[in-house]
């Protein structure tokens, strides 16, 4: 493909995937090794009704009324988790199964029964997101990414994942120490005087901007592989927290960019006659990926090893 047909079709969404995933495994490095990978998927569960019910007051997909209406979707969660686990009396893992469930059934019964005809949002949209639609319609090659009247035509997506992939990466850097500290010796970071709790929940909160800002372009299928998938792979290529989390994003970046050129010409090159979802092959390369680092990474021949400084 030459640079006049790649530039506008492909650059965009491929860049828009590879930022997507990026923000995701970040945070998911510490969620794993927190064992609490499978915030992830709750996040991405627990956003989508607040999502439709902000398009459902508004009217509009945009980016205010849906980082409320998934903000807002993330509180009633937690109320409704600590409701059923006191009035139940059971575990908070069951609670929270039961509550992530039935939110995310609740979402996609209010897509299915709304009228979202008049904008790209649907149950389909949800899972898969719009990825492939997120072409740059004012590029005619390589040169429009110095032209100025180009630019100004992106899709707005770009920029929205890009300015949360650098508020994660902020935050990652900023908190690294303490983060570390409180993830590996939560006993020590107490008497050494951090805030755990503060930063275990700021660490939630990030990965949820993450999933907000990740769900419209890539939609939850991609949301939930990138947070668990290149973390864990990456765990098992190394003990070095510092080197999991470079491991991650390399893996996140390779994700994403081979699903996607997998997605549009793979069947091609095997005589197919159409494409198939790129946010589904790009999930589907990272678990291959996962499975490679379990069957051939270095860990298959530790004795489990902690992770350490």
């Amino acid at each position: 493909m030459s640079g006049a047909e790649f530039v506008p079709l492909s650059l965009t969404p491929m860049l828009i995937g590879v930022l997507a995933a990026v923000a995701c495994a970040l945070p998911g490095n510490f969620l794993l090794l927190r064992r609490q990978a499978l915030i992830g998927d709750a996040i991405s569960h627990v956003i989508l009704p607040g999502i439709v019910v902000a398009f459902l007051i508004t009217g509009t997909v945009t980016t205010a009324p849906m980082m409320l209406g998934a903000a807002g979707a993330a509180l009633v969660a937690v109320v409704l988790i600590e409701a059923v686990r006191r009035l139940g009396r059971i575990e908070s893992g069951a609670s929270m199964g039961v509550i992530f469930t039935a939110m995310f059934a609740g979402g996609v019964l209010l897509l299915e029964r709304s009228d979202t005809s008049s904008v790209h949002l649907d149950v389909e949209h949800a899972l898969m997101g719009n990825l492939e639609s997120l072409i740059w319609l004012d590029a005619t090659g390589w040169g429009s990414l110095l032209d100025p009247l180009a630019l100004s035509g992106l899709p707005p997506e770009l920029g929205r994942i890009f300015a949360t992939l650098v508020v994660v990466a902020a935050y990652t850097w900023l908190l690294w120490r303490p983060l570390k500290i409180s993830t590996f010796d939560e006993g020590f970071a107490r008497v050494a005087g951090l805030p755990v709790a503060a930063i275990g929940l700021s660490l939630v909160a990030v990965a949820a901007l993450a999933a907000v800002a990740a769900f419209d372009a890539v939609g939850s299928i991609i949301v939930i592989a990138m947070f668990i998938c290149p973390p864990a792979a990456a765990r098992l290529m190394t003990d070095r927290l510092e080197r999991q989390v470079g491991w991650s994003v390399a893996f996140a970046i390779l994700s994403a960019v081979l699903g996607y050129v997998l997605a549009g010409y793979g069947p091609l090159w095997i005589g197919a006659a159409n494409s198939v979802s790129a946010a589904g092959m790009i999930a589907t390369v990272s678990g291959v990926i996962l499975a490679g680092a379990a069957l051939f990474g270095p860990a298959r021949h530790r004795s489990g090893a902690p992770v350490g400084s």
